[in-house]
């Protein structure tokens, strides 16, 4: 096979992927009550616990549902415009997602503050895959004021 040959292929392949992303429509995942949902949008934090958001707030693979851990152990599954958030002990703390590759972030969680972690949703070779980043307060609280938050384990 030429490289011709090749880029044609991986290009059908990519059109082809899209295009099942695009038909399959969004993913659904168990979601929180509204009220919690709006309890979590005050941004308050105790004094002596630490909160994580994660977030996802783009539409792109809107029809995967991408398995996210806190310390090693499942919470639950992303989908478009949603999120999750823990309270945990001040400390070390490790977020991972789970795709076509696995993304994790190890944040130091400070007593009486917040997180943010945006999940980016990235086109894989053969499915999806994601990243994690930790971004500023302001940027993180307006980007979980734009998604509903999803029942966690």
């Amino acid at each position: 096979m030429n490289n011709n040959q090749v880029s044609k292929s991986i290009c059908q392949s990519l059109i082809a992927w899209a295009a099942l992303a695009f038909l399959s429509g969004c993913a659904a995942v168990p979601m929180s009550a509204i009220d919690k949902d709006t309890e979590m949008k005050k941004f308050e934090v105790s004094a002596n616990k630490s909160r994580i958001y994660v977030y996802r707030d783009e539409l792109f693979g809107g029809a995967i549902a991408i398995p996210v851990a806190l310390d090693g152990k499942i919470k639950g599954k992303t989908a478009p415009h949603v999120y999750f958030s823990w309270d945990v002990e001040p400390g070390e703390h490790e977020v991972t997602c789970f795709a076509e590759n696995n993304s994790k972030i190890k944040l130091n969680a400070r007593p009486g503050q917040s997180h943010f972690i945006w999940q980016e949703m990235k086109m894989g070779l053969w499915q999806a895959s994601c990243a994690l980043q930790e971004v500023e307060k302001q940027k993180g609280q307006s980007s979980v004021n734009s998604c509903h938050l999803a029942e966690s384990h």
